[in-house]
């Protein structure tokens, strides 16, 4: 009894010591996160009209341009239109859509998800907001116009801008800066798919690519926000209805869903380097050509409007056809023309720097080649087989979650987006094995994939990029504090290349030690001037130190 008794105090003790601490953290730090939360529904809010309205703008554009009430069949009343008319307005668009990124941009690119996910590995959370808005613009112009691209990518851009001015303005270090971004970019997402879940996922895997529990509070909070305003306009409805049923034959008919998945990560490869090598192609030709940079959408958007002449499907997101592919109304030659013509779309639009996302593209060729397979597959075992939607809805997810790197989110979209939760095993089977295959073809995902092709090595994560983040000049010692190296030791460094300039950072410091193998290497001015003068030294020490600091960070950030 004695010893149950101690037992029994024991336990008491940790419980009032347990609760002493809890009370000191909500007096302490509690007003502080109550007060969080509000400043994330508010971003929610904005986000979300953010979003809104750019939706709203592109159907109300599209539906002046094109002379329709229901957008949402736009290429089916574009078929009735003058064949000129369909042809000339990309061009006009595009013209428009060049002249505004030439003038507001310093590259003549659209900005997007790519750019966030940099922004909140390197930039404490912060986008470009002059071009951010310029690309807003410039996508709403394209999917109004002809384009073929999704609004995933500028509305989360958008979003960005939106956290980006209250950081600044709250003056925030890199975790709230984060945390505001994965706010606003949760927000937008749910508010453009009415899809919180996915939503909240999204920003977390794809944006921020940690799942920190400090975090997943204010953005689910924000999530919600943004959903709500969606909801008030659009009510709570899916963006797809399925009219037939899903059945699936367990177990039997899994395997069939795994070469699926194998299929959609070859297609969503195959459309990303399109796309790439459009990209590489139209640059070359470009610089050879002397083209200027404010032309190159409007020859994309003449691409686009000969396409669209024959193939009218192609014109904005696309929801009409994928919608025909998820309820199985599509035949098999229609399916697989729809599909090639539409990734040829998509890389006109995107290589033509046209803006746009590639979710929106890849939720329809998903469909399309996801429908492809079942109706083959249903016709070569018709006893063992299910509806073949079902594999247009697995395909959906599939390629769709290859592309953008994110099968938890993508996976959670697809079931918002049709409201079917009864076929999860068939995506998520599919799902898993897309994203395997895809993964080791490309760089993790399109947008990590960009950023390495821009020299931005984010898909290995923070010990590649981490360096990137600590500059030179923060951990140098200036040279008036190390009066017993010897000059000619320094210079000898120097003709040996084994030098930084002040304004580069740990990336280009730290090989240079193991090269040289030296303790030291001279920190020079920018190397641009005529006379080059050291003003200081980089120990390895201490650049060892920034970076095992960073990790540090970075680990307790993701873990907090």
């Amino acid at each position: 009894m004695g010893r149950v008794r101690a037992i029994w105090r024991l336990s008491f003790r940790q419980t009032v010591a347990h609760s002493k601490q809890v009370w000191h953290l909500l007096r302490d730090r509690g007003p502080s996160q109550i007060q969080f939360w509000f400043i994330a529904m508010a971003i929610g809010i904005v986000a979300g009209l953010a979003a809104l309205f750019f939706r709203k703008g592109i159907e109300a554009l599209q539906a002046a341009l094109y002379g329709t009430d229901d957008v949402q069949y736009i290429h089916t009343f574009a078929e009735s239109l003058p064949w000129f008319w369909v042809l000339i307005l990309p061009i006009i668009g595009g013209l428009v859509v060049g002249l505004i990124l030439h003038v507001f941009t310093p590259d003549g690119r659209v900005r997007s998800v790519a750019d966030v996910i940099e922004g909140a590995a390197l930039r404490d959370g912060r986008v470009e907001t002059r071009a951010g808005i310029a690309s807003a613009c410039a996508s709403l112009i394209t999917l109004s116009s002809g384009g073929s691209s999704g609004r995933e990518g500028p509305v989360v851009h958008l979003a960005g801008v939106i956290a980006t001015r209250v950081s600044e303005a709250l003056k925030a270090d890199g975790i709230t800066g984060r945390d505001l971004l994965g706010c606003a970019v949760a927000a937008a997402v749910s508010a453009s798919f009415n899809a919180p879940i996915a939503g909240t996922i999204f920003a977390l895997e794809v944006v921020l690519r940690h799942f920190a529990f400090h975090a997943f509070a204010p953005i689910s909070i924000a999530a919600v926000a943004g959903t709500v305003i969606n909801r008030l306009e659009y009510g709570n409805v899916t963006e797809f209805t399925l009219t037939l049923p899903g059945v699936l034959q367990f177990y039997i008919e899994l395997p069939a869903f795994l070469l699926l998945g194998i299929l959609s990560g070859l297609v969503a490869v195959a459309l990303m380097k399109s796309i790439f090598l459009a990209e590489d192609t139209a640059d070359v030709i470009q610089r050879r050509i002397k083209l200027p940079r404010w032309l190159r959408p409007a020859i994309a958007g003449g691409l686009l409007g000969i396409i669209a002449i024959y193939f009218p499907h192609i014109i904005g997101v696309g929801y009409e056809t994928t919608s025909l592919a998820l309820t199985g109304k599509l035949l098999l030659h229609e399916a697989i023309v729809f599909c090639v013509i539409k990734v040829i779309a998509v890389t006109i639009t995107i290589a033509g720097r046209m803006g746009g996302g590639v979710f929106s593209p890849s939720l329809m060729i998903g469909a399309l080649s996801g429908l492809v397979f079942g109706l083959v597959a249903t016709a070569i075992f018709p006893d063992i087989s299910g509806s073949h939607t079902l594999y247009a809805l697995a395909g959906m997810g599939a390629v769709s979650a290859a592309v953008l790197g994110a099968p938890i989110s993508t996976t959670l979209i697809v079931f918002e987006l049709t409201g079917d939760w009864q076929t999860g095993l068939a995506v998520l089977t599919a799902v898993s094995l897309s994203t395997a295959v895809a993964s080791r073809l490309v760089d993790r995902s399109f947008f990590l994939t960009q950023l390495e092709r821009r020299g931005i090595h984010l898909a290995a994560g923070p010990q590649a990029y981490l360096p990137d983040t600590c500059s030179v000049r923060s951990i140098m010692r200036p040279l008036r504090d190390s009066p017993s190296k010897d000059d000619k030791v320094l210079r000898t460094l120097i003709n040996e290349q084994s030098f930084v300039d002040e304004n580069t950072t740990l990336a280009q410091a730290l090989p240079l030690f193991d090269r040289a193998g030296v303790s030291y290497i001279p920190v020079v001015t920018d190397q641009r001037a005529e006379e080059i003068e050291i003003i200081g030294l980089v120990h390895h020490v201490d650049a060892l130190k920034a970076y095992n600091q960073a990790l540090a960070a970075t680990a307790a950030e993701e873990h907090s």
